[in-house]
């Protein structure tokens, strides 16, 4: 994450999934809903296995949000390193969240759903917003840091506000005009530096036209961007998006991508927050289609990984704050092409092996609690229960003659 995205201030009360990335919900190695993604039903194939498509989508964004945060010390002295993170973090978090958006359509608000929602992302918020508390007042020499709730560190902002955005999903699903309207919300909230730092919600408001848009696709929309013509027309989309990032870096923050900072936070006058917002927006949507674009549709060695981007996401946030704490990046070597190029393959390898099931397997338990113990069961869970226990029992005098 950047450090505009880690916010390691004293904490008196949303970062760079990774920022970027970015998201990210995610589901078992077997198939079934994880616990960021059991409050929706995953896209399926033909066959009734997952889409490859949104599993390849979700761990090359992933791949991103790492190869983001291992950036972050390298940009001070590289104008190349400047653009590409720029580039980068202008599309990995709208393209997680816009998928995010796009598997919260089923979001009803049911007994299930917001179990699912409680153990899926509430109970994995409040572990990890501890642990990357308890990490910093070790690597930033901070022993009396509190642990806050209300004010999201690092990595966790996505998990509250995404948290924040599926209990709003039937509100989205019942208003004529969604998307225009999650767009005024953004922009008035740049111009309210008041809002304050509780659960993020800056970032949450000014990122929320991205789920609102998720909510509102349907599978043509990602066939389109998956055309031919698309795909070619990407490449020189991307390259010019390098060459004005690299134009831009003397000339103005990148802080307006991460949407978390007011006009007046960011020093510029009240009216550039709407506009940039919309700019922004645009840009990000641009960016995002050209990326889907390349994403391939097959399955591949990684597409199995997809269904573990959320530990990769919430793991490699103490390696990435660990390696500045260990030096890491204090040899010279490190800061020219050879080692950012280095840097880059650790990264992508480092979060490619925390989405592997070995590593998600002994962590289930804190990233995809059950916790049935802890919720009532509703009517209809005990009628199913109740037709298994008849059904078994209209089965036993069978099965105990034989």
């Amino acid at each position: 994450m950047s450090e505009d995205t880690l916010r390691m201030r004293p904490v008196p009360a949303t970062a760079s999934a990774s920022t970027s990335a970015s998201a990210p919900a995610t589901a078992s190695a077997s198939g079934s809903a994880s616990a960021a993604e059991r409050t929706e039903q995953p896209a399926r194939e033909p066959s009734g296995q997952r889409d490859a498509f949104f599993d390849n989508a979700k761990y090359l964004a992933i791949v991103l949000v790492a190869v983001g945060h291992a950036w972050e010390p390298l940009r001070d002295g590289s104008r190349a390193v400047s653009a590409l993170y720029m580039v980068v973090y202008a599309f990995h978090m709208p393209a997680f969240i816009i998928v995010s958006g796009y598997f919260s359509r089923s979001f009803d608000a049911g007994p299930g759903r917001i179990r699912r929602l409680v153990t899926g992302l509430a109970v994995p918020y409040v572990v990890f917003e501890t642990a990357y508390t308890l990490f910093t007042r070790w690597t930033d020499q901070e022993p009396d840091r509190p642990v806050s709730l209300l004010d999201p560190l690092y990595l966790t902002w996505f998990l509250a506000a995404l948290f924040i955005w599926r209990l709003t999903t039937p509100v989205w699903r019942q208003v004529r005009w969604p998307l225009p309207l999650a767009l005024v919300i953004a922009m008035l909230a740049t111009l309210s530096p008041s809002i304050g730092n509780d659960l993020d919600l800056q970032r949450t408001l000014q990122f929320l036209p991205y789920f609102v848009l998720g909510l509102l696709l349907r599978p043509e929309h990602f066939q389109l961007v998956r055309r031919r013509a698309v795909r070619v027309l990407a490449v020189p989309v991307f390259a010019c998006a390098v060459a004005v990032a690299y134009w831009a870096v003397p000339r103005m923050t990148g802080a307006w991508f991460y949407h978390r900072d007011s006009a007046e936070e960011l020093a510029a006058p009240s009216w550039y927050g709407p506009v940039m917002t919309l700019v922004t927006f645009g840009c990000s949507l641009v960016l995002v289609a050209c990326f889907l674009a390349w994403v391939p549709g097959r399955r591949a060695w990684f597409t199995v990984l997809g269904a573990g981007t959320l530990y990769g996401y919430l793991l490699h946030g103490f390696v990435a704050q660990g390696s500045k704490y260990g030096g890491w990046y204090d040899p010279a070597w490190v800061h020219r092409p050879v080692g950012v190029i280095v840097v880059t393959v650790v990264a992508a390898v480092l979060v490619t092996a925390l989405c592997t099931p070995p590593v998600r397997r002994p962590l289930r338990w804190v990233v995809e609690p059950e916790a049935a113990w802890a919720f009532r069961r509703d009517a209809r869970e005990r009628a199913r229960e109740q037709a298994r226990e008849r059904s078994a029992g209209r089965r036993s005098p069978g099965v105990t003659a034989g």
